[in-house]
């Protein structure tokens, strides 16, 4: 069971099922905060749960000082570009096209990966895994709502939503290929309280200061928001950093994000049930997780191989 709980499989679908609850949250706080604002504060205590959970703050500075540079950039892309670009993009676009856009980001980041490693290539079978999983996306998202015009600017905001999809593949490769001899918990813990701060402090120019006072509502989204943000990064950090683990392969497991979320909301709202679309755009995701688990047996036997060889 200990094993089982700490292999990566488990992880990274535990890890997209704490993402996949960030929609109720994300929305509830921003009836009461803009958007900017919202992440940057809840980014900023998800780093400092994460230096208390950390627990020896001598050791975690020192070895910040000797890394400050890479944890800087990290933050500076990981969290405050890939969000601002996320925020801003969404707004421009229609929600069902904003969340096929970000649902595609597997697709990306194995393109990223491709160009990036020499052993992490696209193979036919990678290849047909990620593009079922965007269909089934697809599927889903547009079974529940049409894609709607917004206007002139969607063009920018979609090209926002891209671009956010790319910095999210270089920022999982930056973490994989870079950050030997970083602790995960340091390098999870700084990104994100100095990027939720770049993001709390580019929020006041931009969209003014959000007094409140808030409703119990907000703070328990809050609250939620900023656990779940420092459990998943922390966890998705530990899995880039382990030997043998492909930045595309594994970035396939979140195509399970927006079925959990649609799961939950049958759950949890009472006007929302399962549709024939949904059951589709389901059905194509677990074909291409089944095919993900086939290419990692495959990459799993080719790595014996070669060691064995040597």
């Amino acid at each position: 069971m200990k094993n089982l709980l700490r292999s990566t499989t488990f992880l990274a679908i535990f890890a997209c099922w704490l993402w996949s609850t960030a929609f109720v949250g994300v929305k509830i706080g921003l009836q009461y905060q803009t958007p900017f604002q919202f992440a940057g504060i809840r980014f900023f205590i998800s780093g400092i749960l994460i230096f208390i959970y950390f627990g020896k703050p001598l050791k975690f500075f020192r070895e910040l000082k000797k890394h400050w540079k890479f944890v800087l950039l990290l933050a500076i892309v990981q969290i405050f570009t890939q969000y601002a670009l996320f925020y801003s993009g969404l707004n421009l676009v229609p929600s069902s096209l904003g969340a096929m856009i970000i649902g595609s980001s597997p697709l990306f980041i194995a393109l990223v990966a491709h160009f990036t490693f020499q052993n992490d290539k696209m193979t036919p079978l990678k290849t047909a895994s990620i593009l079922i999983g965007v269909t089934g996306i697809a599927i889903i998202t547009l079974g529940r709502s049409k894609v709607k015009m917004k206007g002139e600017l969607e063009l920018l905001g979609i090209g926002l939503l891209l671009l956010n999809n790319l910095v999210s593949g270089y920022s999982n490769v930056m973490v994989s290929k870079y950050s030997k001899g970083v602790s995960p918990i340091v390098l999870s813990a700084t990104s994100l309280s100095v990027g939720g701060l770049m993001l709390f402090l580019i929020s006041i120019p931009i969209e003014g200061i959000q007094p409140g006072p808030f409703p119990p509502a907000y703070f328990y989204a809050l609250t939620w928001l900023s656990f779940l943000s420092a459990a998943a990064i922390t966890i998705w950090n530990i899995l880039l950093q382990r030997p043998g683990v492909k930045v595309s392969l594994l970035n396939v497991w979140k195509f399970l994000i927006p079925v959990s979320g649609a799961i939950l909301s049958w759950i949890i709202i009472s006007n929302e049930k399962p549709d024939l679309f949904s059951i589709i755009g389901m059905s194509f995701i677990a074909l291409s997780l089944l095919a993900l688990n086939y290419a990692n047996r495959k990459s799993s036997k080719a790595l014996g191989k070669n060691l064995a060889k040597k």
